[in-house]
Protein backbone atom coordinates (compact mmCIF):
# COMPACT_ATOMS: atom_id res chain seq x y z
CA UNK A 1 0.00 0.00 0.00
CA UNK A 2 2.91 2.17 0.89
CA UNK A 3 4.31 1.66 -2.61
CA UNK A 4 0.51 2.65 -4.25
CA UNK A 5 1.00 5.64 -2.38
CA UNK A 6 4.73 6.25 -3.31
CA UNK A 7 3.89 6.13 -7.16
CA UNK A 8 0.94 8.87 -6.95
CA UNK A 9 -2.03 7.00 -5.65
CA UNK A 10 -4.72 9.19 -3.21
CA UNK A 11 -5.41 7.80 0.17
CA UNK A 12 -8.99 7.97 -1.08
CA UNK A 13 -8.11 5.89 -3.40
CA UNK A 14 -6.72 3.07 -0.95
CA UNK A 15 -9.04 3.64 1.43
CA UNK A 16 -12.15 2.47 -1.76
CA UNK A 17 -9.62 -0.69 -2.77
CA UNK A 18 -9.31 -2.03 1.16
CA UNK A 19 -13.25 -1.25 1.38
CA UNK A 20 -14.03 -3.00 -1.77
CA UNK A 21 -11.74 -5.79 -1.61
CA UNK A 22 -12.85 -6.83 2.19
CA UNK A 23 -17.20 -6.11 1.54
CA UNK A 24 -16.68 -8.69 -1.75
CA UNK A 25 -16.10 -10.89 0.57
CA UNK A 26 -17.91 -10.39 3.09
CA UNK A 27 -21.20 -9.81 0.51
CA UNK A 28 -20.29 -12.98 -0.85
CA UNK A 29 -20.90 -14.58 2.33
CA UNK A 30 -23.58 -13.01 3.60
CA UNK A 31 -25.31 -14.23 0.37
CA UNK A 32 -24.12 -17.95 0.71
CA UNK A 33 -25.39 -17.65 4.19
CA UNK A 34 -28.87 -16.42 3.01
CA UNK A 35 -29.24 -19.01 0.58
CA UNK A 36 -28.09 -21.82 3.09
CA UNK A 37 -30.61 -20.55 5.26
CA UNK A 38 -33.58 -20.32 2.95
CA UNK A 39 -33.04 -23.96 1.93
CA UNK A 40 -32.35 -25.33 5.56
CA UNK A 41 -35.45 -23.34 7.11
CA UNK A 42 -37.54 -26.48 6.84
CA UNK A 43 -35.41 -28.70 8.74
CA UNK A 44 -34.78 -25.76 11.24
CA UNK A 45 -38.20 -24.91 12.03
CA UNK A 46 -38.59 -28.05 14.31
CA UNK A 47 -36.27 -26.26 16.70
CA UNK A 48 -37.76 -22.27 16.16
CA UNK A 49 -39.98 -21.32 18.75
CA UNK A 50 -41.68 -17.83 18.81
CA UNK A 51 -40.39 -17.58 15.36
CA UNK A 52 -41.36 -18.19 12.14
CA UNK A 53 -38.90 -20.09 9.87
CA UNK A 54 -38.80 -17.51 7.19
CA UNK A 55 -39.02 -14.47 9.72
CA UNK A 56 -38.37 -11.54 7.84
CA UNK A 57 -36.73 -9.12 10.45
CA UNK A 58 -34.24 -11.77 10.93
CA UNK A 59 -33.22 -12.57 7.29
CA UNK A 60 -32.78 -9.21 7.33
CA UNK A 61 -31.11 -8.11 10.38
CA UNK A 62 -28.82 -10.67 11.04
CA UNK A 63 -27.13 -9.75 7.00
CA UNK A 64 -27.15 -6.27 7.93
CA UNK A 65 -25.51 -6.50 11.48
CA UNK A 66 -22.74 -8.74 9.67
CA UNK A 67 -22.30 -6.09 6.79
CA UNK A 68 -21.46 -3.74 9.53
CA UNK A 69 -19.32 -5.49 11.73
CA UNK A 70 -17.34 -6.64 8.07
CA UNK A 71 -17.24 -2.71 7.10
CA UNK A 72 -15.67 -1.66 10.54
CA UNK A 73 -13.22 -4.70 10.11
CA UNK A 74 -12.33 -4.13 6.58
CA UNK A 75 -11.96 0.13 7.74
CA UNK A 76 -9.11 0.20 10.70
CA UNK A 77 -6.69 -1.75 7.98
CA UNK A 78 -7.61 1.08 5.42
CA UNK A 79 -7.11 3.64 7.71
CA UNK A 80 -3.62 2.46 8.68
CA UNK A 81 -3.23 1.99 4.99
CA UNK A 82 -4.11 5.72 4.27
CA UNK A 83 -1.55 6.53 6.75
CA UNK A 84 1.52 5.09 5.68
CA UNK A 85 4.42 7.66 4.49
CA UNK A 86 5.55 6.43 0.74
CA UNK A 87 9.15 7.55 1.92
CA UNK A 88 9.26 5.26 4.61
CA UNK A 89 7.28 2.64 2.53
CA UNK A 90 9.98 3.10 -0.55
CA UNK A 91 13.12 2.40 1.78
CA UNK A 92 11.88 -0.70 3.49
CA UNK A 93 11.13 -1.84 0.28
Amino acid sequence: MGLRLALGARPSNLLALVLGEGLKLVGVGIGIGVMAALLLTQLLQTLLFGVGARDMTTFVLAPAILLAAGLLGCLAPACRAMRVDPAMALRSE
